[in-house]
């Protein structure tokens, strides 16, 4: 959705302050144009979308509106789940820690744990035994070479006893029900990707011949859109959805068309539908000149739009709102934290003036979820996909941040 700018400065003399734009329009698009380049290759695909990116509840609620699964990795990010409306058996709890009172909950009304450790399904099998009487959906997540020089920390190494042994509980544990296999690896470089469906494919050929799995989940690590000026600062390419879609489905349908079951094959994608589904407006503080080095100051910091540091420039559009405008050649956006490294933005070349607008786009991603309470609370966020001003999520507080604080001595 293209924003205009008089829209925005009007935005910010409501607020009065920086600002995050939500596009659920494109995130929306995003959803449907991943789900059906993976469908017209395998069509029992299903998206997991995965809440630590942005567990923004909108975004939470549209991929449950559209059919979508909850891919959680906390018991937080599961009350969302649950406090949103999403069915209990359309949750799916990753991750390397899980808090047993909620797996308990998540178990008990039909959701679905994959378990990491081998200690982890030792907890879940005590629990099942105080409860003879229910199925505890389970999958395993597996963690193998897929080539790309990285040792994964998470889930059972296949070429471990630990791995041995948790399928040997499973079938011991009866009322244990192993749903499916899970992987994920970080790696988005596309070369990687024909090895995740190779490695799970030869796992269930060496140790799940007879399984009738219900599901396969290959993760997530995928790109999302991204305008070309970002695009130029990766050493990969960037791949499309399609792309993504050929270079695993097709795989997997020709395997399983030759087997008696077909199962829901889920993919976990995070920044693929939430990174160029949000903007961040940052109002240009002050300009100065630092031994001939041009800086300016933002009502905003780099925590606010790539916590991750990666040190990539965001793709910006700087909206004239100032009123003595000079050129600048290699100016830096530092933001308003007392951090050396905070910066938002190196090596500008254009115009500028203190109080211009400066709109970072493609923030979708960890931004609002790993911003740290440092300095000032964060910026209120704002949807304009449907025509009208609604807000998503309001500016934070001080007592939003210091109510659990003792602050009366």
């Amino acid at each position: 959705m293209e924003i205009k700018d008089n829209d925005i400065i009007s935005l910010f003399e409501k607020l009065n302050t920086s600002f995050y734009i939500l596009d659920s329009a494109q995130f929306i698009l995003n959803y449907n144009n991943l789900l059906n380049a993976f469908k017209k290759y395998y069509s029992n695909t299903h998206i997991a979308y995965s809440y630590k990116t942005n567990y923004t509840p909108k975004l939470c609620h549209l991929i449950d509106k559209m059919g979508g699964f909850a891919e959680i990795v906390s018991d937080m990010e599961g009350e969302i789940a649950y406090r949103i409306g999403v069915k209990p058996e359309n949750i799916y709890f990753n991750g390397p820690y899980k808090n047993m009172n909620f797996v308990e909950r998540l178990l008990l009304d039909g959701g679905c744990v994959n378990v990491d450790s081998l200690t982890e399904l030792q907890q879940i099998i005590t629990l099942s035994n105080q409860y003879k009487h229910k199925k505890f959906n389970i999958a395993l997540r597996l963690n193998f070479d897929i080539q790309d020089g990285v040792i994964s920390r998470f889930g059972f190494d296949v070429l471990d006893d630990d791995f041995i042994e948790a399928i040997a509980l499973i079938k011991k544990n009866k009322n244990i029900y192993l749903k499916g296999l899970h992987s994920h690896f970080a790696s988005r470089n596309i070369s990687f990707w024909p090895n995740r469906i190779k490695g799970i494919i030869d796992i269930i050929e060496k140790y799940f011949p007879t399984n009738t799995f219900e599901f396969i989940d290959l993760g997530g690590g995928l790109f999302g859109n991204m305008k070309d000026s970002l695009k130029a600062q990766f050493d990969t390419s960037i791949p499309t959805y399609e792309e993504y879609a050929q270079s695993v489905a097709i795989e997997f349908e020709n395997y399983f068309k030759t087997k008696t079951y077909q199962p829901m094959l889920f993919i976990e994608p995070g920044s693929a539908l939430a990174g160029d589904a949000m903007k961040f407006v940052a109002k240009v503080v002050s300009i100065k000149t630092v031994r001939n080095k041009s800086i300016a100051t933002l009502l905003g910091s780099i925590y606010n739009i790539n916590p991750t540091l990666n040190k990539k420039n965001p793709p910006i559009h700087v909206i004239s709102y100032g009123k003595e405008h000079k050129e600048y050649k290699d100016l830096d956006f530092g933001g308003f934290t007392c951090i050396e490294s905070d910066y938002l933005y190196r090596h500008y070349n254009g115009k500028l003036s203190e109080n211009d607008l400066i709109v970072f786009d493609n923030v979708g991603s960890y931004s609002v979820v790993l911003k740290p309470p440092f300095i000032l609370p964060n910026f209120p966020v704002i949807d304009l996909s449907d025509g009208e001003v609604e807000i998503i999520k309001r500016a934070e507080t001080f007592d939003d941040l210091f109510h659990t604080y003792k602050l009366n001595f």
